[in-house]
């Protein structure tokens, strides 16, 4: 499975900081990665950037996850976030990653009935 990582950096190419909220940022990713119905997790990370001008910044970043998309879908994804966010260029990375899942077992109180939290009993 491939793993796709995008840096998008907040603060504005022209101005050379964060015009928005962070949260403002957010919700346009979130929107974005819905409408091209992706699955993905993200975090705020800091960091620095050096202008093809020579200016270097540092800022807030978001580092977006995505697992087993297309390198088109991850390549307009990118596009997208880059205008929308008016940054000079975001970075991808991608890697062969081993994946996962595991599924807790849950005890059965009765036929048909799953423990839950509310139960109040130690499983």
């Amino acid at each position: 499975m491939t793993e796709y990582n995008i840096y998008v950096g907040l603060n504005d190419q022209f101005k050379k900081e964060q015009i928005f909220g962070t949260e403002k940022y957010i919700s346009i990713l979130r929107k974005v990665c819905k409408s091209y119905q992706v699955a993905f997790s993200f975090d705020i990370i800091n960091g620095g950037y050096l202008y093809d001008n020579g200016d270097y910044v540092e800022e807030t970043s978001l580092h977006i996850t995505l697992l087993d998309q297309t390198k088109e879908t991850v390549n307009e994804i990118a596009k997208d976030l880059c205008t929308f966010f008016n940054q000079e260029s975001v970075m991808i990375t991608h890697s062969s990653v081993e994946t996962y899942y595991i599924r807790g077992e849950s005890k059965v109180m009765e036929v048909g009935r799953q423990l839950t939290a509310n139960d109040g009993i130690d499983a």
